[in-house]
C-alpha cells in the first residue's frame, strides 16, 4: 500500500512538510519556547521541555538500529521510527504545552484569542503534515511515521505532567 502512495501530491509541498520534522526547522521552534518560558521565570518547564526534546535522538536512534529497515526508495536502513516525524511530534507539541502552561500576558487575557485548543491543534496538524508530506515523497513508509505518531505523546508525557501542574499554580 505504502509504494502506490509515494509521489502523489506536488513535490515541493510534500517536500516543505517533510521538512517540517527537520530539526533546523523544529528545534527553533521549541528554542523560542524554552526561552519564552525562561524569561517568564518558569525554569522546570524549560529543563523538561530540553529534556523532553533530547530524549528523542537518545529514543529513536537505538530503535533505529535495532530494526535495521530498509528505506522506501532505497537500499539504505535505518528508517523505522521516523526520526523527523518524532522530531516533529516532540518539538511542536513541547511547544504548545510550554506555552500553555504560561500565564497569558495581559494584552492576551483580554482578547479571546488563542483558545486554549488551538496550540494543540497546531502542534497534531504539523505532525501530521510532516508525516504526510515524508510518506508522499517517498522518504519513509506509513508504518515508520505512526511509530513515531504512537512515540510522541510517550515522550511528552512527562512535560504534560509538569505544564499541568504549571498551569494549576499560575490559575490558582
Amino acid at each position: 500500500m505504502g509504494a502506490k502512495l509515494f509521489g502523489q501530491g506536488p513535490g515541493a509541498l510534500t517536500q516543505v512538510f517533510s521538512d517540517l520534522g527537520g530539526m533546523p526547522v523544529a528545534l527553533p521552534v521549541l528554542t523560542c519556547a524554552i526561552a519564552y518560558a525562561l524569561w517568564r521565570r518558569a525554569l522546570r518547564l524549560a529543563v523538561y521541555a530540553t529534556l523532553t526534546m533530547a530524549a528523542v535522538p537518545a529514543l529513536v536512534i537505538p530503535l533505529k538500529v535495532a530494526t535495521a529497515r530498509q528505506g522506501p526508495l532505497t537500499e539504505a536502513v535505518n528508517y523505522y521510527p521516523s526520526g523527523h516525524t518524532a522530531t516533529a511530534a516532540v518539538a511542536y507539541g513541547a511547544t504548545a504545552l510550554v506555552l500553555l502552561a504560561l500565564p497569558r500576558p495581559a494584552w492576551l487575557r483580554e482578547a479571546s484569542w488563542p483558545r486554549a485548543w488551538m496550540m494543540p491543534v497546531a502542534a497534531i496538524l504539523l505532525t501530521t503534515a510532516t508525516g504526510i508530506g515524508l510518506v508522499l515523497h517517498g522518504y519513509h513508509w506509513p508504518l515508520d511515521v505512526l511509530a513515531s505518531w504512537c512515540l510522541g505523546p510517550l515522550v511528552l508525557a512527562p512535560l504534560w505532567w509538569v505544564s499541568c501542574r504549571s498551569r494549576r499554580r499560575s490559575s490558582g
